[in-house]
């Protein structure tokens, strides 16, 4: 009997370890791709926008990820990131239909796949003082050759990293330098008559259009334009001060087309007021307004006001009629902090933009559409009459007269939405002996799908001395910039002429988590023994302090008692005795000093402590309550069974 019941068991043990083998290789074959994301910020689980440009690859990607091993094991802050750039490439490659190839590669010293990490550009960084080389970068190519490269994975972008890969397999995608049109009166390339003017510097083109040119192709729209080249993505309209309605209608149009614009308003350009107007004195009027297109969006950008900003103000020089030297020129301000959205993926890492005499943007009640903040002015701004700054503004008055209203406003944002025409009877007539281009496009009513745009009221933002120093350096003009400016136009630019995906792409959380319960009690308890110890120390100061003074004192009463042997120690039982209290004294605080520093670890060592037990603990006592649980419900149907 008991043989029969052995042989049960070991037989339906041996079924179950079948089963469960069974189950594993089905749900391999047949689950492989299934992925539960249980991470709080789903960091694991890819946007509509990656999947929408995953959907659409055409021609295979190869993507050769390169990572030493010897990194993770030097430094585990990098293994952990390098797992969840693995996770995150598996989920590129499940998701694009086998248009993406995935190669990983652990590159060790001189040797082969060393020497291609570092032909295919992947940065090594020495590991150790020996100089051994570790790499943690991705390689990517297309059926072209096509190259791009994420050199090296920094822990700091680890919150855009699903923005990194997603641009990266969509320019192998379209590996043409899309096409920026540039509209504007501004001489953003440079002053034509500055020969004439005395001013050769004025020639140079702004730094800013040096880096768009490395990124687009760019290309002059006429500020009379007709019609917006088909070929043109992304357009920048700068200043449009008394644009003509029929270039209104062209960049109306353009938007309704689905293009792509940058829009850039200002209640007083600095740039325009800077330089001589054509009769050779600083011209009168430097607004710049759209009303017309502006309301059919649902957008609001007042042409008469300026922001003050009192934080980040710039120090300029006052009158020489005033006493003071410097003073905060409030309508000059840079933004930083809270100012910036670290929410966008374009302006996320930009630590700081420079704009003067700025306007403010507002959404339209009832406008339908997705407005989001880029830009925004501190709580320590108000508004002033643009006339104010438009005619030799003083500095010290108007910061004399600044008072603080609480309100934040926005100066630059993104706008979303299904847009309606500000032309909704068609095209203006042709201006007299004008007449319209053979491809003169058919009228659009509204948007075909959500228009994508970035309105910014201020256009001295690309103005190279409000955040840029240009040097000559061996004949070469060297820029260094102090404030962000070129960065917020570059990026927003170049997300501006990705695909819809690429702009509905959004910074996303960290695998790396801080333990904020832990942080929070070492601020409690710095905060409650750092005065403890900062009286220790100055004791300990004060009686070091003491002691030199009493050595001092020694050294001179030794002197006047043996003037023939200075090196004979001569010392009253009184100095003696203060002496040794002094150094009892030194000991005694050094040792309160140690205990306040052990003491502000107490709290934090107890909780690891406890997190310990309860990781080590917790499952094992679990499932020890459930087993009794278990073995208690069974006792107790077998007896209720029984009786």
């Amino acid at each position: 009997m008991r043989n029969s019941r052995l042989t049960l068991s070991v037989m339906g043990l041996m079924a179950a370890l079948g089963l469960a083998i069974g189950v594993n290789m089905l749900a391999e074959r047949l689950l492989s791709a299934a992925r539960v994301d249980l991470t709080e910020n789903q960091l694991y689980t890819l946007s509509p926008g990656t999947k929408q440009v995953l959907s659409g690859l055409r021609d295979p990607i190869t993507l050769r990820f390169f990572y030493s091993r010897k990194l993770g094991a030097e430094a585990p802050q990098f293994g952990a990131y390098a797992e969840r750039v693995r996770g995150m490439l598996r989920e590129y490659v499940a998701a694009s239909g086998g248009k993406l190839r995935l190669e990983f590669f652990d590159p060790e010293p001189f040797s082969d796949v060393e020497d291609r990490a570092i032909a295919l550009g992947m940065q090594g960084v020495p590991l150790d003082q020996a100089g051994e080389q570790v790499y943690f970068g991705l390689a990517a190519s297309n059926q072209v050759d096509e190259e791009r490269s994420i050199p090296f994975f920094q822990p700091e972008r680890e919150r855009f990293l699903e923005a990194d890969l997603t641009r990266l397999v969509f320019e192998l995608s379209s590996p043409v330098k899309p096409v920026l049109g540039v509209m504007s009166p501004l001489p953003l390339n440079g002053d034509p008559r500055a020969m004439m003017l005395r001013q050769p510097a004025l020639a140079q083109p702004q730094v800013i259009m040096r880096q768009l040119r490395e990124s687009f192709t760019v290309q002059d729209i006429a500020f009379d334009a007709q019609v917006i080249p088909n070929e043109v993505q992304m357009l920048l309209l700068a200043h449009p001060q008394d644009l003509p309605e029929a270039a209104q209608y062209a960049v109306d149009q353009f938007v309704m087309r689905g293009g792509k614009l940058f829009l850039m308003l200002d209640p007083h350009s600095e740039m325009q007021a800077s330089r001589p107007g054509p009769g050779g004195r600083p011209p009168t009027n430097t607004a710049s307004t759209l009303p017309r297109l502006l309301e059919a969006w649902g957008i609001e950008a007042p042409a008469d006001q300026v922001v003050l900003d009192l934080r980040g103000a710039w120090r300029v020089r006052a009158a020489p009629t005033e006493r003071v030297q410097a003073v905060d020129y409030i309508a000059w301000f840079n933004l930083q902090g809270d100012s910036v959205n670290r929410q966008e993926v374009a302006t996320a890492l930009i630590e700081q933009v420079t704009v003067a005499s700025a306007g403010y943007l507002r959404p339209r009640p009832n406008a339908g559409i997705e407005f989001i903040p880029l830009l925004t002015s501190s709580a320590q701004s108000m508004l002033l009459d643009a006339a104010r700054v438009r005619s030799e503004p003083s500095p010290t008055r108007i910061l004399s007269e600044f008072r603080a209203d609480g309100e934040r406003r926005v100066i630059a944002a993104r706008v979303r939405g299904n847009l309606r025409s500000a032309f909704q009877e068609g095209a203006p007539a042709a201006a007299e002996g004008v007449e319209r281009p053979a491809d003169f496009p058919a009228h659009r009513n509204r948007s075909e799908g959500p228009a994508n745009l970035v309105i910014m009221h201020d256009t001295d933002v690309l103005e190279d001395r409000f955040w840029v120093r240009v040097q000559e350096f061996f004949g070469q003009p060297m820029a260094t910039p102090f404030s962000g400016n070129g960065s917020f136009v570059v990026n927003l630019a170049d997300t501006l002429a990705g695909s819809d995906a690429m702009i509905s792409l959004r910074s996303r959380g960290e695998s790396q988590r801080p333990f904020e319960v832990v942080d929070d009690i070492r601020r409690r308890a710095d905060a409650e023994f750092r005065q403890n110890e900062q009286q220790l120390t100055e004791r300990l100061q004060a009686t070091e302090r003491r002691l030199r003074e009493l050595r001092q004192g020694t050294g001179a009463a030794q002197g006047e008692a043996n003037a023939r042997n200075t090196n004979q120690t001569v010392i009253t039982a009184e100095q003696r005795a203060e002496i040794d209290r002094a150094r009892e004294e030194i000991a005694n605080t050094r040792r309160q000093l140690r205990a306040v520093q052990l003491e502000l670890r107490r709290d934090i060592e107890t909780l690891e402590t406890w997190l310990r037990v309860f990781n080590i603990a917790f499952v094992p006592v679990l499932l020890t309550v459930f087993a009794v649980g278990l073995g208690i419900l069974r006792t107790r149907r077998r007896a209720a069974a029984r009786a």
